[in-house]
């Protein structure tokens, strides 16, 4: 069964900016929780495009496990598409929409996944995990983007480990 999860938020920052941040992927290691222990596989520098292969690491549930996706849609500043090709779900594309709104920016996450054991898992684990994930991303967004103009630092491009 496929299930969709939707979140946005405001950043007071132009498109284009927080467009930057998002489109480097090494940044998405500053806005997801630490108990998932992720981090980007793939050396810098990535080069985003549509079909871009990006691999990662995490551990969920204390289980380690590799993630792969590529970039299926690529339209700076507006919007892009990552797909998992191989990871914890049977499907996992993450939609990410950027409009202008105001003086900022509205960020919306759109997520259509499926999970092993269907409806049952996603109620008792899986919806939950991913509504705490996305909280912790809101978190980090609004204390990146909240502070001085110009103070988004860029991300650290380590070598994998």
């Amino acid at each position: 069964m496929l299930h969709t999860f939707e979140t946005d938020i405001w950043l007071p920052r132009k498109r284009t900016d927080v467009f930057r941040f998002f489109a480097d992927a090494f940044n998405l290691e500053e806005i997801t929780p630490p108990f998932l222990s992720f981090r980007v596989l793939t050396p810098a520098p990535i080069t985003m495009e549509a079909g871009t292969l990006i691999d990662y690491r995490l551990r969920l549930r204390g289980i380690p496990l590799r993630w792969r996706t590529r970039i299926e849609v690529w339209e700076p500043p507006r919007r892009f598409i990552d797909l998992q090709l191989r990871g914890p779900y049977r499907r996992w594309e993450h939609e990410h929409l950027f409009a202008e709104e105001g003086s900022g920016t509205r960020v919306r996450d759109r997520v259509r996944y499926e999970v092993p054991c269907g409806r049952l898992i996603d109620r008792l684990f899986v919806r939950r995990e991913v509504t705490r994930i996305f909280a912790y991303r809101r978190e980090r967004l609004e204390e990146i983007f909240n502070g001085p103009e110009g103070s988004v630092a860029p991300a650290q491009h380590p070598e994998p480990i």
